[in-house]
């Protein structure tokens, strides 16, 4: 495992951006930096040997600080949606930016993908890790308690990115994070409607006009949500209006032990193995992707070039009882593990 440090660039408030680089002995070259915890860009090979870019991404600093969809950032206080940005605890409510329609989405526009992470690292022959802290004090983005946070990427030589999420707090609060990785395991080359999905799920959170959940969890089978069995992108982003932009609750085991999603790509043979100990997995499929992003390699980010699998609680819990519960306490640890396996398929 090779493991190498540089500046990435300087904040507004001449702060400095670090860049992280990975490259494991078996053909993965990884960056991320400490701004937002940005998973900067993934290089993986195909089964001719051949390595391509296959996240979204830009290759500066400046270019993420002008805005963008989320590109490989840590989501947080809480990835995906929260009704009318409301919430109560104990019969007291709590008001969020509202950032998306009449719903706040993924812990405002101010949320964790724009601070500047701490950080440390350390390697060894066969792994690297770095890891990322924040300090989100009382009230930022409306949120109670002051979140003491830490994700941890550990990289491997067998081309595996494991992230743990950890975090404490000293008051009642909510917490849900994830990252924000956007896919293309053809590299970007057209859209992903050549790429298989499998999900380790049976259930979909129901959602009204507004994407926020009705606080029904339904099957997919006879649905065109229903990916039990590897099936074509293309196919059902062709009979879902607007394409994919769906949580799906996970069966169990919900551990490191058995996939919970699979995206395969036959023509290169790559394909993306992700394991969670979440309750379910947000499907994204570049739906609001238009062209207006230039990434990597002068790639241009159109409607459908790329998938995001967001391995998190289901959207609006806060506001359902029946819901798995986001609640973090005083003297609790939130964790939960995320585990990205790259391959190839001969």
């Amino acid at each position: 495992m090779k493991f190498t440090a540089q500046d990435f660039g300087k904040l507004p408030d001449g702060s400095v951006a670090k860049l992280f680089n990975f490259e494991s002995t078996h053909g993965m070259k990884l960056k991320i930096t400490n701004y937002g915890g940005i998973i900067v860009s993934i290089e993986t090979p195909d089964r001719f040997g051949n390595s391509d870019e296959i996240t979204a991404g830009f290759p500066n600093l400046e270019q993420y600080l002008k805005g963008h969809p989320h590109f490989g950032v840590i989501v947080g206080r809480y990835a995906n949606r929260i009704a009318n940005g409301r919430f109560m605890i104990f019969g007291k409510e709590y008001s969020l930016p509202i950032n998306n329609g009449p719903n706040h989405l993924h812990g405002g526009n101010n949320g964790f993908h724009t601070k500047l992470w701490n950080y440390d690292f350390f390697q060894n022959e066969h792994k690297a890790v770095l890891k990322l802290s924040y300090i989100s004090l009382h009230n930022e983005e409306g949120y109670p308690g002051n979140l003491k946070v830490s994700v941890i990427y550990t990289v491997t030589d067998n081309n595996e990115i494991l992230i743990t999420y950890l975090a404490k707090t000293d008051a009642h609060t909510h917490v849900n994070l994830t990252s924000h990785c956007y896919f293309n395991l053809n590299g970007f080359k057209h859209k992903i409607y050549d790429h298989s999905l499998w999900l380790n799920s049976s259930h979909l959170i129901e959602v009204n006009e507004n994407q926020i959940p009705t606080g029904e969890i339904i099957p997919c089978v006879n649905t065109p949500f229903n990916f039990s069995s590897p099936s074509s992108l293309g196919e059902r982003i062709n009979i879902i209006p607007n394409g994919i932009d769906h949580c799906f609750a996970l069966n169990q085991p919900r551990d490191l032990t058995k996939p919970a999603a699979l995206l395969s790509h036959e023509p290169s043979g790559r394909t993306l193995k992700v394991y969670c100990t979440q309750p379910g997995i947000q499907v994204y499929t570049g739906n609001s992707l238009d062209g207006s992003f230039t990434g990597h390699n002068q790639s241009v980010y159109k409607q459908h070039y790329a998938i995001c699998l967001e391995t998190q609680h289901y959207p609006d819990s806060p506001n359902h009882c029946n819901f798995p519960s986001t609640l973090l306490t005083p003297g609790e640890t939130y964790l939960h593990e995320t585990k990205m396996v790259f391959g190839v398929d001969s």
